[in-house]
């Protein structure tokens, strides 16, 4: 297949190429000028990007399919030029904490996904019941890295505490694999949270019992703890651009943002209500310009969508604190980035590259098959037209969630197609592609 007429988007590139690209296998096997032969797929007038990355989502399967299932969420994925998703091993039944529930996952899911995913193992408090350091080792060979929580609001997933998550670092070294961390300080928010709740129902109450503070001191002490030990930290899903200036810069040291955290703010609960509640919270009125700072200068790494939905029953309830926290967002994801950072705000285009694709593809073991447009990588592409326009509309999205704080948003530039090793799964007139389970797993 050959892929003709369009501009590509080339790693450490300033500008387009006008090439084609040549598919054989599943790969990419030839760049360059006026290729001909096999069938093709007419690209003209569109962009070529490598397809996105959202190394961060919840798609809840196996156990509350009711909210989000791998096959609704990888299609969602992919309606939004997203080729590879990495999925958390919390919001499943049983959570992945060892070898066997990871079969017993990786066994139902890989008949569902329509694009290639991977899964991170998890530590939690209750896994220090048994032998941990067994389950971690056994998972290693199969998992992208393992998720932990200062604070979490998961009885089967329960947080770690400080000589807990030394320990996980120091056996994560051993086993060359990036410990993951919500970082929010449980002390400071079991405390505002109880001063919060006397006061009423209201979001800015829900606002006040996770602050800027509960994540900039849990930072701090993770990234203390990271760097006397020397392991590998990751830090997911940071709201606070003052906490994002702790990560140290070196490559064991990393940090992500999401799509939320960059466009509204405590301020806009207010108005949004339900379909704004994550955990964390959006933040203070400017602190979205730190952190568009802290994404375009370096110091964050990439995006992802941290993608969590639910049906809108839960999601109005009519108290801040009765709420799910979670949004649909994987498939607003690269539209986001693209309109937003990329077209408005003229983010580079190398560096938007490394946003929403090399960036996650090099911290989680993926770069020789993923992650850039390359001879001898998997052709995962998303064809993207410019000049087109799309309005956010919850309520057709592949997804099971439909509620989003993006609703009737209009993001500059449209995904025409999704492509994942050659295949096109997503069509933009077409819809889907592909049948459920044509998505491989990945491991590094």
């Amino acid at each position: 297949m050959i892929v003709k007429n369009g501009i590509v988007a080339l790693s450490g590139e300033k500008n387009f190429q006008k090439l084609d690209l040549r598919i054989e296998q599943n790969t990419i096997v030839d760049i360059g000028p006026n290729l001909g032969g096999g069938n093709e797929i007419d690209a003209s007038g569109l962009q070529i990007f490598p397809g996105a990355i959202d190394p961060h989502v919840h798609f809840d399967d196996p156990g509350y399919t009711e909210r989000e299932d791998f096959y609704h969420g990888s299609c969602a994925a992919a309606s939004g030029g997203v080729t590879t998703v990495i999925d958390m091993p919390c919001t499943s039944v049983p959570p992945v904490t060892n070898i066997k529930n990871l079969k017993h996952k990786l066994k139902i899911v890989q008949q569902k996904s329509v694009v290639d995913f991977g899964f991170f193992g998890g530590v939690s408090g209750r896994c220090f019941d048994g032998d941990f350091q067994k389950s971690m080792t056994d998972l290693a060979e199969y998992v992208l890295g393992f998720k932990t929580y200062f604070i979490s609001g998961m009885n089967s997933f329960s947080r770690l505490d400080f000589d807990q998550f030394r320990q996980v670092l120091k056996i994560a070294k051993e086993l060359n694999r990036p410990v993951l961390l919500h970082a929010e300080d449980y002390e400071m928010v079991t405390r505002a949270e109880a001063s919060a709740r006397v006061k009423g129902s209201g979001w800015h109450n829900y606002y006040n019992s996770r602050p800027e503070t509960v994540e900039i001191r849990a930072v701090k002490n993770a990234v203390t703890m990271a760097e006397e030990i020397g392991a590998e930290l990751h830090i997911v899903h940071i709201g606070t651009a003052e906490a994002a200036k702790l990560l140290t810069g070196k490559n064991k040291i990393t940090g992500e943002t999401a799509p939320h955290y960059l466009q509204f703010s405590c301020n806009d609960l207010e108005r949004i209500g339900g379909a704004l509640k994550t955990a964390p919270v959006v933040k203070s009125p400017g602190n979205a310009d730190g952190l568009w700072q802290a994404l375009m200068d370096g110091t964050l790494d990439f995006v992802a969508s941290d993608h969590a939905p639910v049906p809108a029953s839960q999601k109005d309830t009519g108290s801040a604190w009765d709420d799910y926290s979670g949004i649909p967002g994987t498939g607003t994801l690269l539209p986001y980035m693209y309109s937003e950072g990329f077209v408005k705000r003229k983010i580079n285009l190398n560096r938007f590259l490394q946003i929403i694709s090399e960036n996650a593809a090099r911290r989680y073991g993926l770069f020789d098959r993923k992650g850039s447009i390359e001879i001898g990588k998997d052709a995962d592409l998303v064809l993207v037209d410019p000049n087109a326009n799309w309005t956010v509309k919850g309520q057709d999205f592949f997804s099971k969630g439909k509620i989003t704080p993006f609703e009737g948003m209009t993001f500059q530039g449209r995904i025409i197609k999704t492509v994942v090793r050659g295949e096109v799964v997503y069509d933009y007139q077409r819809g889907m592609c592909v049948k459920p389970g044509f998505g491989r797993f990945l491991t590094r």
